[in-house]
């Protein structure tokens, strides 16, 4: 890790090349800190949720997370962890015109990409009931407007289709096949409820990257990796179990905390200072600091 981030125009570059070696799995890093342990465990590319960013806010996922917010915090990941990011962009923020902003900002950010939906505001977590949908032709609009904002032509550009809850597998496919054609470059089909229907959506799309969405407590089975590489998809995403495990953890331990007035039974379920402090590279800014220190 460096202490300087240039940002070379190289993440969009990286992350088209790691598709190629798929299946590429892209754990949820809701801040630079989970990115960086992410980075650390052997994870080549990064995922920024929207509904673990929402949660980290203390806000639910009906799209209250500002476009500044989101840039601001993809930029703090991306600076820490020097690693692809992809991004949940929502519904791009509002039309296509806000689409084609969002593009920019994310984009200026230094992410390697993003996926906006076709959800109406305000949107509703894709394993939840209750969503609606703007019209084929409205998110088409969205993704010619996100493609014409891009600069670097290597900017990853993904559509997710929510219609298989709202109006069946058939209308998901039909959707996006209409995506692909206005010029996305992957497609992401959400609440999906089988193998059965992960197996025919990839078989419509067999030159197309295709995401799967392994959240917990969902519409979606388990389903490993090696079966997604086996049905065709490029990359599968774990976006809020780094969340999950983190609320869990402080959970318990706050319960033991207040119940037994002392920290000393969680210490083995502690990151020790040490570990804290060589994931984030401390001695390096220490040195900078002797060396740059006025004599």
């Amino acid at each position: 890790m460096v202490l300087y981030v240039t940002f070379p125009m190289s993440h969009p570059k990286t992350f088209r090349e790691l598709l190629k070696k798929k299946p590429l799995v892209l754990p949820g890093a809701f801040n630079p800190l989970v990115g960086m342990s992410a980075k650390q465990a052997g994870f080549k590319a990064l995922y920024l949720s929207g509904g673990a960013l929402s949660a980290s806010l203390g806000i639910p996922d009906i799209g209250l997370v500002t476009l500044t917010e989101l840039a601001q915090h993809a930029y703090a990941i991306v600076r820490a962890c020097e690693l692809p990011l992809l991004v949940d962009a929502d519904t791009g923020f509002g039309e296509a015109v806000n689409v084609y902003r969002t593009v920019q900002m994310l984009e200026g950010a230094h992410v390697a990409g993003l996926h906006i939906e076709d959800q109406v505001l305000p949107k509703r977590c894709g394993h939840l009931e209750g969503k609606l949908l703007i019209s084929k032709e409205a998110m088409c609009e969205k993704i010619k407007a996100a493609v014409a904002a891009r600069k670097n032509r290597d900017f990853f550009i993904m559509a997710r289709t929510d219609a298989r809850n709202v109006e069946g597998i058939e209308s998901a496919i039909q959707r996006a096949k209409a995506y692909v054609k206005a010029g996305a470059d992957g497609i992401f089909p959400e609440g999906l409820t089988s193998i059965k229907e992960f197996s025919d959506f990839a078989k419509a799309f067999p030159k197309t990257p295709l995401l799967a969405n392994m959240t917990e407590f969902g519409k979606t089975p388990f389903i490993d990796v090696d079966q997604f590489d086996k049905m065709g998809y490029s990359i599968v995403i774990f976006p809020v179990t780094s969340l999950r495990l983190t609320m869990k953890a402080v959970e318990k331990g706050f319960l033991a905390l207040k119940k037994e007035g002392s920290q000393k039974n969680l210490i083995a379920e502690m990151q020790t200072r040490s570990e804290l402090y060589k994931l984030l590279n401390y001695d390096a800014y220490v040195a900078l600091d002797k060396k740059t220190r006025y004599k």
